[in-house]
């Protein structure tokens, strides 16, 4: 197994930092945090810099709030500062390790995503009698700190790098994960450090490098030749019931050697033509429909941005990028009369006097 080293020079590396400040700032240019940091962009580097070279760094706290996703989920954000780090040492550990993953997980690589996901799970669903779909229970808040540093060493060997990575995963708020014991454990085991905040870089690969040696034994161990995983969700697909059926106790078995357990209810073997959900759609031997809980996120969505349209919160250009966008979203399923009943029935009107503009495909702005 190939390990690297001599890592540290290129995540120090002033390019690298500016890079990821660009990075990091995506989506959040005009953010009070982040003009004061760029007001002063080569001086706050050049502090993160000698900060990283004199191994002095230290993770700030984390700002935490709740979201309906379509469940109540805790939402961790790191200070600025620290997402530029997190973009520096990704930018480097990323395309090593990324290159030892399995090409049919898709969470959170570059080329991947939901909706190359979605096209894969179709093709296994509608080739196959049965699948096995599992969740694990509270993945994020229940990846054990001492069992991702060993798999984060068994790739990396640079020291420097191996102590900015542990610094940053201990430096994790709680997250609430859930009192367990598994086999061989002794008294004060379930209080072992654990859990990363959702809304990390880090934590969004590191969560793939955790689940990478269980992708490798249900393929290569189990020979399961229609397997997918997105995150925390991952389907087997088979004629035979009885070879899934082995599967889902030999899963669950290795996921407690990573201190995991599957959802209870989450967790099931039925037939394909029964339709599975995924991704946010459902996917049916015949179509592909939207999930009831989606399109209330899409309806939520498209209220808000109609008051933030009256109000002069957003343009007219961005808001027909966001609309277009949610559209290019829904075509992946079979919804033209879903997005003709959503779309059509609604009217954006600006702040000030009104002006009609018709938006190619979805709706019309007043």
């Amino acid at each position: 197994m190939k390990r690297y080293g001599n890592l540290w020079s290129q995540i120090t590396d002033f390019g690298n930092l500016l890079l990821a400040a660009r990075q990091a700032q995506q989506g959040k240019r005009y953010r009070p945090n982040v003009l004061a940091f760029n007001y002063n962009l080569e001086q706050e580097l050049l502090r993160l810099q000698t900060e990283l070279v004199d191994r002095i760094y230290t993770p700030g706290g984390y700002r935490t709030f709740m979201i309906q996703d379509p469940k109540p989920r805790l939402i961790s954000a790191a200070p600025y500062c620290d997402r530029v780090i997190h973009h520096a040492l990704c930018n480097v550990i990323v395309p090593l390790i990324d290159r030892t993953f399995i090409a049919d997980t898709y969470a959170n690589r570059l080329g991947y995503g939901t909706h190359r996901a979605l096209k894969r799970f179709i093709h296994f669903a509608r080739s196959s009698q049965y699948i096995l779909q599992c969740d694990i229970r509270k993945y994020f808040p229940n990846i054990d700190h001492a069992i991702l540093k060993t798999l984060l060493r068994r790739k990396i060997k640079c020291p420097e790098t191996l102590w900015l990575i542990e610094r940053i995963i201990d430096g994790s708020n709680p997250q609430g994960g859930d009192v367990e014991y598994f086999p061989g454990d002794e008294l004060l085991a379930p209080l072992r450090r654990k859990g990363l905040p959702i809304g990390n870089l880090t934590s969004q690969f590191f969560a793939n490098v955790y689940l990478n040696g269980f992708d490798h034994f249900v393929k290569e161990q189990l020979k399961a030749q229609k397997y997918l995983r997105y995150v925390d969700d991952f389907a087997l697909f088979s004629d035979d019931r009885a070879f899934l059926e082995e599967a889902w106790l030999a899963i669950a078995d290795y996921l407690t050697t990573l201190r995991l357990k599957l959802h209870p209810v989450k967790s099931q073997l039925f037939e394909t033509r029964q339709g599975a959900n995924f991704v946010g759609f459902r996917v049916l031997p015949d179509r592909i429909r939207v999930r009831n809980d989606n399109l209330r996120r899409v309806r939520d969505r498209l209220k808000q941005l109609q008051q933030d349209y009256a109000t002069g919160t957003i343009s007219l250009p961005k808001l027909v990028q966001c609309l277009q966008s949610w559209e290019a979203h829904l075509l992946h399923g079979d919804t033209y009369r879903l997005r003709r009943q959503i779309f059509d029935r609604w009217v954006f009107k600006p702040p000030s006097k009104p002006l009609s503009v018709k938006i190619p495909f979805i709706l019309e702005v007043e």
